[in-house]
């Protein structure tokens, strides 16, 4: 009998971790009182896998995604005036100009088509942007 009951209770120490673990007691928990308006989630210790955190965008895709969003919301005019504001500005960017602008070339061609988004070419950064235009028409 002694051996039957200690059977059974080696089997539940092995069963009762498992089934809690499946049936999500380790599981992501969402917290919503810890951070008001916020989506948090907190993962338990029992993570398999280890989240790296996220690094913070550089300037220069700050600045490009900006601009995009610029360019759909208003022309690529705006966005390229302002986009050579902001290397006036901080000269760092410089050294980005030319893809910037030839992202917001291809943009203005996604939403202008090729000869409508032409029209908007200027001697921005060595005129990429009419090379965006042209490389994506």
């Amino acid at each position: 009998m002694t051996h039957t009951a200690r059977r059974i209770g080696r089997t539940l120490a092995f069963v009762l971790p498992v089934v809690m673990v499946l049936s999500g007691t380790l599981a992501v928990t969402r917290v919503p009182w810890a951070a008001p308006n916020t989506d948090t989630q907190l993962l338990t210790t029992a993570s398999a896998t280890v989240s790296k955190t996220a690094k913070p965008a550089a300037p220069q895709d700050i600045l490009r995604d900006k601009l995009l969003v610029e360019l759909k919301e208003k022309d690529p005019a705006v966005a390229l005036t302002d986009l050579q504001r902001a290397v006036e500005e901080t000269p760092s960017l410089a050294r980005h100009c030319m893809s910037i602008a030839k992202a917001l070339g291809k943009a203005a061609v996604e939403q202008y088509g090729p000869t409508r988004a032409h029209r908007f070419s200027r001697p921005v950064c060595d005129t990429s942007f009419a090379s965006g235009v042209a490389q994506f028409s």
